[in-house]
């Protein structure tokens, strides 16, 4: 009798343990997984029954904030700047989750943060409602502003990136077209659902973050890349390239320069590197880069930071660029001139002309400034953080001259500001499945005062703009750079 009393004692002990392990792994080793599950409703209304913190602007403008309603969900999150600034902010929902900074800064925004337990232990002292801390952003209101209008106001599809070349600071990050994130904030899952469906419906995509999320070939921007790697492997501003209209790649094909004109002068005499790059000349790029070949370029573009597998900014994923494989001398050629299967994303196109604009020395591009407690005590503070030394200080500088030179043999939208000098380059890129018949993405990237930068930004725009077929570089995304230099500028 003792003993299947025993082993029923026993089996009631095992399950007794299995029970209490259960529920430790439940309350323990997946409390953090499960509270953080989308489809947990209990989390989702606590998230909505305390005010969540603020998001700012570097001069202190309020992007996102927690206001009262009257439904079961005691605050609702609103932003007060709408779509200008979504691409940044992102959206809170009840029903979508987070995106953008509200989901990368979730934890100090909602209070939850580690370095907010005081904070907490005080508020449950004292009963007053808990609080979120907040977060302050590097953007620049007249800058922000200049980027996303100078997109907007034209119905342009593309993304403007700016960055303080000293500090890595991103001083803009717009795009467009765009959406407001206070009807995905809604308390109505309805209205959520409704405007979501309108924002996936549209083309082309209001929810894409065409800075960020989406690459497209260079052109002629990739030219800065070849330029660095030539001028570190025996090439110098005064060498002399061909100034051929065309010419034959390695094992078939031919290449031409913009509308098949000679490179500077007449007859397609040689010209020096730098007459190459004021003209954009493709011919003199892709001799250039064949002659170097693959590996050099590769290795120049993955010290300026591009790799396929992505990167992120203060934990917001940014799509990996690329220059693919150049598999042979004519891809080579091709890849040279920004085109084949080089594809970058505007913020990765930023990075590059701010490194050169910063002597060559890469830094950690942020967008988190700093964050505070509810009582505004400082957090943390963003740190100014080299990655590398991309080139060699004397290279950088050697193409900042040839790049001013660039800016002042622009054929259209001229250097507007008397007294500054501007840095830049100009991209005018084929793409689809019909690219001769098919508007061209167009770009402009610069930096400016040349000789004390304060800003070099990334201008796209898809398809040509306004100008179809006719568009340029310089004719459609330069008049919007020149605006955010400007806006820079002016608040120095």
């Amino acid at each position: 009798m003792k003993r299947p009393l025993r082993r029923v004692g026993t089996a009631i002990t095992i399950l007794v343990l299995l029970l209490l392990g259960n529920i430790t792994y439940i309350q323990v080793v997946k409390a953090s997984a499960y509270r953080a599950d989308p489809n947990n409703s209990r989390t989702r209304l606590e998230e909505f029954q305390q005010p969540r913190g603020q998001i700012t602007t570097a001069k202190g403008t309020v992007l996102a904030q927690s206001v009262a309603s009257t439904d079961s969900y005691k605050y609702q999150r609103k932003y007060p700047q709408g779509a200008m600034y979504s691409p940044v902010t992102g959206y809170f929902s009840s029903y979508y989750g987070a995106s953008g900074i509200e989901q990368a800064e979730n934890s100090i925004l909602s209070g939850s943060d580690d370095n907010l337990i005081g904070d907490r232990f005080s508020d449950l002292l004292t009963g007053r409602e808990p609080r979120g801390g907040n977060v302050q952003l590097s953007i620049v209101d007249a800058v922000q502003q200049a980027a996303y209008n100078g997109l907007k106001d034209k119905g342009y599809v593309g993304a403007v990136v700016a960055i303080k070349p000293s500090t890595g600071a991103i001083l803009a990050l717009a795009s467009t077209p765009s959406y407001d994130p206070t009807s995905l904030a809604s308390h109505s899952e309805a209205v959520q659902k409704a405007y979501s469906a309108k924002i996936n419906s549209a083309v082309p995509s209001l929810r894409l973050n065409r800075a960020l999320s989406a690459d497209y070939p260079p052109g002629s921007t990739f030219k800065l890349v070849v330029s660095a790697s030539a001028l570190q492997n025996g090439y110098t501003p005064t060498s002399s390239v061909t100034g051929v209209s065309k010419m034959r790649l390695p094992g078939g094909g031919t290449l031409s320069n913009f509308e098949g004109e000679d490179c500077g002068t007449a007859g397609g005499a040689d010209v020096t590197l730098t007459v190459a790059l004021a003209y954009s000349c493709n011919t003199a790029f892709a001799s250039v880069g064949i002659a170097l070949g693959a590996d050099k370029l590769k290795a120049q573009a993955s010290a300026l930071g591009v790799d396929p597998a992505g990167t992120s900014i203060n934990n917001i994923p940014v799509v990996g660029s690329r220059v693919g494989p150049m598999v042979d001398g004519a891809a080579v050629g091709q890849s040279s001139i920004g085109q084949r299967d080089v594809a970058f994303t505007p913020f990765q196109d930023a990075v590059i002309v701010s490194t050169i604009a910063n002597h060559g020395k890469r830094l950690a591009p942020y967008v988190v400034a700093e964050t505070t407690r509810p009582d505004l005590s400082v957090i943390s503070k963003a740190q100014t953080t080299v990655v590398n030394q991309a080139m060699p200080t004397s290279v950088a500088d050697q193409i900042r001259d040839m790049m001013i030179q660039s800016e002042k043999d622009m054929k259209t939208d001229p250097n507007p500001f008397a007294g500054v000098v501007i840095a830049s380059k100009t991209g005018t890129a084929e793409h689809g499945t019909d690219p001769k018949h098919t508007p061209p993405d167009c770009w402009y990237v610069a930096f400016a005062p040349a000789d004390n930068p304060q800003i070099a930004v990334a201008v796209l725009v898809e398809n040509g703009g306004d100008k179809g077929l006719a568009a340029t570089g310089g004719s459609v995304a330069g008049p919007i750079g020149h605006a955010v230099i400007g806006a820079a500028l002016a608040g120095q």
